[in-house]
């Protein structure tokens, strides 16, 4: 039985064989076509594994794989996922998508199914029946349209039916911030508390709460004034994990703040008290920046709760623990810095989406513009 070979870009096969079957209308052999990444070698052995597979009977026919299957091929095999992705695409694919799709062949999906999907999820798809997020059901519809996506590569479907059917829209809140003056109070309340030096830095140098966990000593140098980000900490269910960023836009080196600088230098005189009781000596640059009393890292859903309960006690706003890097945005607006650096400052892809996440706090500046245009003409008005 043969097969052929197809070069389709630099690093890309089309596999041709038959498919040992006839088809039961014209009576034609069956012809598959299979899409490899890779070199050469590589596609030739898909290549000798389908024939294996069709010759001792043990192909799967495209046409009977269902969606429930090629989710979780997919999955199986989309290494470049991090793990704590990987577990959320895992529940929605189990509790979303499975329970309502499952059973239908991948090459029968029709627009119609993923409507109507969407309609019983926003209607029914929560725990216990109740009513699913426009957000959740955005999320799990993206979840299938990269799997299907897969498919039409692999050349199991033409087209992707997610692709005709958009999810339910989503009302985009704005952002919870907190006043210059509120950071204030924050921050003089938090004198003497564990979770002060983690807020300065939250606030003064808007880092994620997993950039806060990983962030060693080495990534700091208190004297110029400058950290740097390299990684991130993740809760996933086998623990914690360290992980790099997930673009190259994360990766990123940042200018603090003074009382940025000085929190830090009285907790890392604190924390150096502390190891030498502890016997631990001196902390190296791979040690981290902040950590339990024992020495352990922080997660960040732990540190959230802390971060919970330490506003609580002492009176601060009920924000979650994000308003602070919202905060540190809102500041740079406030101030008049220009998106492009408060993108890199941020670690966003792309200014375009700072100016998505925070359009409304921009447009408190467009008095200052029209002043500055003024200015610019020299108007007297």
């Amino acid at each position: 039985m043969a097969g052929s070979i197809t070069r389709r870009g630099p690093s890309s096969w089309r596999l041709k064989f038959e498919a040992g079957t006839r088809d039961p209308a014209s009576g034609k052999r069956q012809t598959r076509y299979v899409t490899v990444r890779g070199t050469k070698r590589d596609a030739q052995r898909k290549l000798h594994a389908l024939l294996t597979a069709v010759d001792n009977g043990t192909a799967v026919d495209p046409s009977r794989v269902t969606v429930a299957e090629h989710l979780r091929d997919w999955l199986s095999q989309a290494s470049h996922l991090a793990n704590k992705t990987r577990e959320r695409y895992r529940g929605l694919i189990d509790q979303q998508i499975i329970p309502h799709l499952g059973r239908v062949a991948v090459q029968r999906l029709r627009p119609a199914h993923i409507a109507d999907w969407h309609a019983t999820l926003l209607r029914s798809g929560g725990k216990d029946g109740c009513p699913l997020s426009a957000r959740t059901v955005g999320h799990a519809h993206r979840v299938l349209h990269t799997a299907l996506a897969r498919a039409v590569q692999l050349e199991i479907v033409a087209r992707n039916v997610a692709s005709m059917v958009h999810p339910p829209k989503v009302d985009v809140a704005e952002v919870v911030i907190l006043t210059s003056s509120q950071i204030g109070n924050v921050l003089a309340k938090l004198a003497d508390h564990r979770m002060l030096p983690i807020v300065a830095v939250a606030v003064g140098a808007g880092l994620r709460r997993g950039e806060i966990c990983a962030l060693r000593w080495g990534d700091v140098d208190l004297d110029t004034g400058l950290l740097r980000v390299e990684c991130a900490m993740e809760q996933t269910g086998a623990g914690l994990q360290v992980k790099e960023p997930k673009t190259r836009h994360g990766r990123r080196r940042i200018t603090l703040p003074g009382f940025v600088v000085d929190a830090l230098k009285i907790h890392r005189r604190e924390q150096l008290e502390q190891r030498l009781v502890l016997g631990l000596g001196r902390p190296g640059v791979a040690d981290l920046v902040f950590t339990l009393p024992n020495g352990s890292p922080w997660g960040p859903d732990y540190l959230s709760r802390c971060w919970h309960r330490a506003t609580s006690v002492l009176g601060l706003p009920q924000v979650g623990l994000h308003a602070l890097r919202h905060s540190h945005a809102s500041a740079l607006i406030a101030a008049g810095i220009d998106p492009l650096t408060i993108s890199r400052r941020l670690g966003h892809g792309s200014p375009a989406f700072t100016l998505t996440t925070y359009g409304h706090l921009f447009a408190n500046t467009d008095a200052a513009a029209a002043r500055a245009i003024d200015g610019a003409i020299g108007s007297k008005r």
